[in-house]
This record gives structure tokens, sequence and C-alpha cells, in this order.
């Protein structure tokens, strides 16, 4: 019984408190546990259970904590953690961004809330959008994916004083792009219809000048985004599982660069 208590405290934190750097640091920017609403006592724990699931390693146990090597390494993991859980904020940024563009083509951008996730002035509509994109992510297991990526990136990026490649970040920031592209891409077809609908509006308000734009644009443009919206909703699961595969594959990309 005495046995099951004897051991040395300080060659656990020794073995498990740099793994545990990158872990939380993931676990404040992912998906789901980044948000504000999640107690950081919540965040705290849920590092220390994965970390003890990790297996540990033998390649820094040498190397104290409160040294010059010991914090060029912890500086090391939270850049890890960081990239890999901004990586996959990305796609969800993707829904937001697409959620801001329909709304403000339909007169709904003045409809904002205080959102934790998206910042202090959100749309309906992409709030809605991220919602709708965080159940599609729990529903395709893509928390446990990114547990698994967060397994396999000690074995290609593991915790050694060598500095990370600056390719890196190079493909993080060309993984950025794609955020603006596919949010493009969702919306452009709901942009596309109320532009036609703008430009018909237009053409009617100078052939009946009595007729006042305001009166009528704002409804018949709210209306039929509401319609086209409703055909939209169906697109944005099977656009969803094709932005969580996109940016699983970068995040690789990003992690495979980082370690050489």
């Amino acid at each position: 019984m005495d046995n099951l208590f004897n051991f040395d405290f300080s060659v656990l934190v020794q073995q498990y408190f740099f793994p545990f750097v990158r872990v939380l640091a993931l676990i404040m920017v992912a998906p789901i546990t980044g948000e504000k609403e999640v107690p950081n006592r919540v965040k705290i724990a849920l590092a220390v259970i994965i970390t003890l699931l990790l297996p540990p390693a033998d390649n820094y146990r040498a190397i104290t904590v409160l040294s010059p090597l010991g914090i060029w390494i912890i500086i090391q993991q939270i850049i890890v953690g960081i990239v890999m859980g901004y990586t996959m904020q990305l796609a969800f940024m993707t829904l937001r961004i697409a959620g801001e563009l329909i709304g403000m083509q339909m007169g709904l951008s003045m409809a904002t809330f205080y959102d934790p996730i998206g910042g202090p002035a959100t749309s309906v509509l992409s709030r809605l959008f991220n919602i709708i994109g965080l159940l599609i992510f729990l529903s395709l297991d893509g928390h446990l994916w990114l547990l698994y990526c967060l397994g396999q990136s000690f074995d290609i990026i593991p915790i050694s004083t060598t500095l990370l490649n600056g390719n890196g970040y190079l493909t993080m920031i060309d993984s950025s792009a794609l955020l603006f592209i596919n949010g493009i891409m969702l919306a452009l077809p709901i942009m596309t219809l109320l532009l036609i609908v703008n430009a018909a509006l237009g053409i009617l308000n100078r052939m009946t000048p009595q007729l006042s734009i305001f009166v009528v644009g704002y409804p018949a443009t709210l209306l039929l985004g509401l319609v086209i919206l409703s055909y939209l909703m169906p697109t944005i699961v099977p656009f969803s599982q094709y932005l969580f595969n996109l940016f699983f594959n970068k995040l690789v990309a990003i992690l495979a660069e980082l370690g050489h």
C-alpha cells in the first residue's frame, strides 16, 4: 500500500508537462472546447486527462522545465497546439463568412448580437451556420479525428529543442486563402440571385419613380433570400464534409512541414 503512493511528483511533472502544454494550447483554440462558454477549469482538466492517456516519450525527460531550454520547448509546444487548433477553426470561419455575406445581401446585417466565438457583433445567419457546422463536426466524429492528429503530432513533431521548419507557417498561410474562396463559393448562389433582384428593383424604380424602392425592396429581398436559403440548407452538410476533409488534409500537411 505504501508503494502505491510512493512516487516522485517532480518526475511526473517532468514526464508529462511538455505534452500537457501542447494539448492545452490545442484545447484553448480548437473548435467546441475553444469557446468562451467552456470554463477554464474544464479545459485544464480535459488537457490533463488527454495528456495522461498519451504514451510518454523519453527524449525530453532530462530537460528541466524552468530552464532556457525548457522555456524554449514550452514556446514550441504552444505554437504547435495553436497552429493545429487554428487550422481546424478555419473550416468554421468559412461557414461564418458565408453567413455574413448572405446576411448582408438579404439585409440582415443589422440583426447582430454578441457572439463569443465569431466576435462581439455577429449576424444571425453567421451564428446559425456556425452551430450547424459544429453539429456536423460532432456527427462526423471530427473531434476524434482531431485527437488522432494530436497523438500523431508527437511522432511527426517530437518534443525537442529543434527549430520548427518555416515552411509549415507558409503552408498555414496558404490554407487561410481557402477560407475566403470556399466562403464565397457557398454564398455565391444567393448573392448572385439577390444581386439580380436588386438590379431589377433598380430598373423598376427608374421606370416608376412613384414606387418607393425602400418600402418594396427590403421585404422582397428578405423574402426571396429566405426562400433561396431553404434550398441552400441541404447543401451545407456535404459542403461541411468537404471543408472538414480539406482542412484535416491541410493540418497533416502543416504538421509534416513543421516537422521537417
